[in-house]
């Protein structure tokens, strides 16, 4: 048994020494990226945008999109990702699972891979376990979504009876103009523009509910959602195996009871 998990250890620190180039990669790009101006990191983007088209993979862009990403939470949160960080992005960025504690800075690691896998167009998903995280971490890391010219996008349930399906999208230009908003610059959007943004941040459950309506539409020009391409799942283990256990359903109000029995 011991041998065993001495192996699995073994695996592990081989998988991360294998990434190790791609860290050195992105720490060389970094004083090239700091002599950019503004304008210059936002035209980045499209820039990679172009060499997708021309058929460049994500992977080649990696370094670059992740030096991009680091260059603007510097200059707009003063937060710097570590190397610890961009290996964690790496690993979201191939679809495995990367186990953080708490405090290491997970928010900030989910911009690596959202940022470039955004960068194809068609759009990523962050499904996170609450409503606060899913209008708080858009809200704080969409300054840095922003600096490099992608939009993000919340969704979450309900908060009140004028909400019925709330979506807000991060827009520095706008202001609700009260006080004590702690959400000050998130511009209410429809759910069908949340899932034109670049990013969408969201809880598990309205992703789940927006699919299970999407395919009750008699119109599929009332869909709301677009064809799925890259989704990261915040805290893995209680979304994919505890709340599992309770299935998402959609019911409306019984209109032949009244007619079956009669008072």
């Amino acid at each position: 048994m011991i041998k065993l998990f001495s192996r699995l250890g073994d695996s592990n620190d081989k998988e991360l020494r294998r990434l190790q180039p791609l860290i050195d990669r992105v720490n060389e790009l970094e004083a090239d990226f700091e002599r950019l101006s503004d304008e210059e990191l936002r035209a980045k983007t499209g820039e990679f945008r172009a060499r997708l088209k021309d058929g460049a993979a994500l992977d080649e862009l990696l370094p670059e999109a992740f030096a991009a990403v680091r260059e603007a939470a510097k200059r707009t949160l003063g937060q710097r990702h570590y190397d610890v960080q961009l290996l964690g992005g790496i690993v979201l960025h191939q679809g495995k699972i990367s186990e953080m504690r708490t405090g290491e800075g997970k928010t900030l690691v989910a911009t690596l891979p959202l940022y470039l896998n955004a960068l194809a167009g068609k759009g990523c998903h962050l499904a996170t376990v609450n409503d606060y995280l899913a209008r708080r971490d858009p809200y704080w890391m969409g300054s840095v979504y922003h600096a490099l010219g992608v939009t993000v996008a919340s969704i979450y349930p309900m908060q009140s009876p004028d909400e019925h399906t709330p979506a807000r999208l991060f827009d520095p230009d706008y202001d609700s103009g009260k006080e004590l908003d702690p959400w000050r610059h998130f511009r209410p959007i429809s759910r069908r523009e949340a899932y034109q943004a670049d990013i969408t941040y969201g809880t598990s459950s309205e992703f789940g509910f927006d699919y299970l309506r999407d395919n009750m539409v008699v119109d599929l020009r009332r869909c709301v959602q677009r064809e799925l391409q890259y989704a990261i799942v915040d805290e893995v283990d209680n979304l994919l195996v505890d709340e599992a256990r309770t299935p998402l359903i959609i019911s409306g109000p019984d209109e032949e009871a009244g007619r079956l029995y009669p008072v």
